[in-house]
């Protein structure tokens, strides 16, 4: 492989202590840039999620777990036993990131508090993902996705305007701990190659949550008004939001009074962007209702497509809302490589979602399929920790992996 092309995270060893969903994505991140990850699973069980199906695919492997998984060796190991714990200790020696979403003090219950960890690995990246964080009232409580969208106030902004309060329809608040998780270790590796120094890291869900609220929470930060629920609609901007046509809803924006300018041109409807209710962003939010009310009129006099190439004609904003077989149909989707396969042991090739990382350069990419449960015990045993076949042999009769 040219050096051009070598993974950006080649060299690097990722020891994985995470289950179920904001671990294995920022292990699953930092796999497809090229890193080394050693996903450690309870003997016999592994991985919370390999057990949250249906859908299994051929071979028993749940469709959950095989979303989060990929590039990555599975090790088994019994962390409640003292050669367990030892060999963890042996293969963290090796590693350059730690990742663990255990609750608080797991770790340092084992005696791998922070310091420890690092007269093991000097320069070690320790990364703790959790519900609440390493600090504050909340911090030995269990995270759940679902709890955080409603305690981090997601829910409230999310839904009918006079309906139930709405989760998102994926784990927003795990995949963009994740997400964080990710950007904060290669944040630290980066720190590293200047001053061989670790780093501990502490994200944690309600923490992702409220930085996700974004513009909606600087909009009450800085008017004291609360958000209310638009359902589709936009607090900032109007219109912005989903309109039913002829045959079924689109989406539809005007990013800008120049657009909406043009398109009340193109329609037929000139005199709504002379109205002053209506010719400035300010006044269309001020005027929310009136300029729906005239849009949804309009708009149900004829199909989806024909609005959709009409606005793309012109140069507004407007799309299909896809399902997730016509996403996966989409050419640009297609043409992107974010629908790829790799082949798995026991479910034979296996569909997965490419990586949106797209470094031409360096490409991140899926070169090996989701583990098998302890899968690559023997090898990461052997091979990489310099134990003998017979220790490891041992060691399975114990239970220890």
């Amino acid at each position: 492989m040219s050096e051009q092309h070598r993974p950006l995270l080649d060299g690097i060893l990722v020891v994985d202590l995470t289950r179920v969903l904001a671990g294995p994505y920022c292990t699953m991140m930092l796999g497809d840039l090229g890193a080394e990850v050693i996903k450690i699973e309870e003997p016999r069980l592994g991985d919370d999620t390999r057990a949250w199906g249906p859908p299994f695919a051929p071979g028993g492997e749940s469709a959950y777990f095989l979303s989060a998984n990929r590039n990555k060796r599975s090790l088994t190991l019994n962390l409640k036993t003292d050669d367990g714990k030892a060999v963890l200790r042996r293969l963290i020696a090796h590693g350059d990131v730690l990742v663990d979403n255990f609750r608080t003090g797991t770790l340092e219950s084992w005696g791998l508090d922070y310091p420890t960890l690092q007269s093991i690995r000097p320069g070690l990246i320790v990364c703790s993902i959790t519900g609440y964080g390493q600090t504050g009232p909340y911090r030995q409580r269990p995270g759940y996705d679902f709890m955080v969208q409603a305690m981090g106030g997601f829910m409230s902004l999310t839904g009918p305007a006079d309906g139930e309060p709405f989760r998102a329809g994926v784990a927003i608040a795990d995949l963009g701990a994740g997400m964080f998780a990710a950007t904060a270790i290669l944040a630290a590796l980066f720190a590293r190659e200047r001053t061989g120094d670790g780093q501990r890291i502490d994200i944690s869900l309600l923490d992702t949550q409220v930085a996700l609220l974004s513009y909606v929470a600087s909009n009450y930060l800085i008017s004291g008004q609360l958000p209310t629920r638009y359902g589709n609609g936009h607090p900032n901007l109007v219109p912005y939001q989903s309109f039913l046509a002829q045959d079924g809803y689109f989406a539809f924006a005007s990013g800008n009074d120049s657009q909406w300018k043009r398109f009340c041109e193109r329609v037929g409807k000139a005199e709504w962007a002379e109205d002053s209710r209506f010719a400035t962003n300010r006044a269309r939010v001020e005027n929310r209702d009136a300029v729906v009310e005239r849009l949804n009129e309009l708009f149900r006099t004829q199909p989806a497509q024909a609005w959709i190439d009409l606005c793309e004609s012109i140069g507004i904003p407007a799309a299909p809302i896809n399902s997730v077989d016509r996403v996966f149909a989409d050419p640009q989707v297609v043409a992107r490589g974010m629908r790829t396969e790799v082949d798995h042991p026991t479910a034979g090739r296996v569909p997965m979602i490419g990586s949106p990382l797209c470094i031409p350069t360096s490409p991140a990419r899926v070169f090996r399929a989701p583990p098998t449960l302890g899968q690559h015990t023997q090898e990461v045993l052997v091979n990489l920790l310099g134990y003998t076949a017979d220790e490891v042999s041992a060691w399975r009769q114990a239970g220890v992996v």
